[in-house]
């Protein structure tokens, strides 16, 4: 079982592990990103495009015995 800690001592742990993070600069954040959003259209673009070839063979195959 865990043992208790007081809210203030809690605090003062999160601050001194909050000093140990490396937060990333402005420019690191800024590249991240945008590399999330290329890959967020990237994405898009392949499931529209995976999308409509699936409709197209399925309606190919619907139409196939009329």
């Amino acid at each position: 079982m865990a043992s208790k800690t007081n809210p203030i001592t809690f605090l003062k742990q999160v601050r001194t592990e909050t000093k140990k993070v490396t937060w990333p600069s402005r420019r690191e954040t800024g590249i991240s990103t945008a590399m999330v959003l290329v890959m967020v259209v990237v994405a898009a673009l392949f499931f529209f495009a995976a999308d409509q070839l699936i409709g197209w063979l399925l309606g190919f195959v619907m139409n196939f015995g009329v």
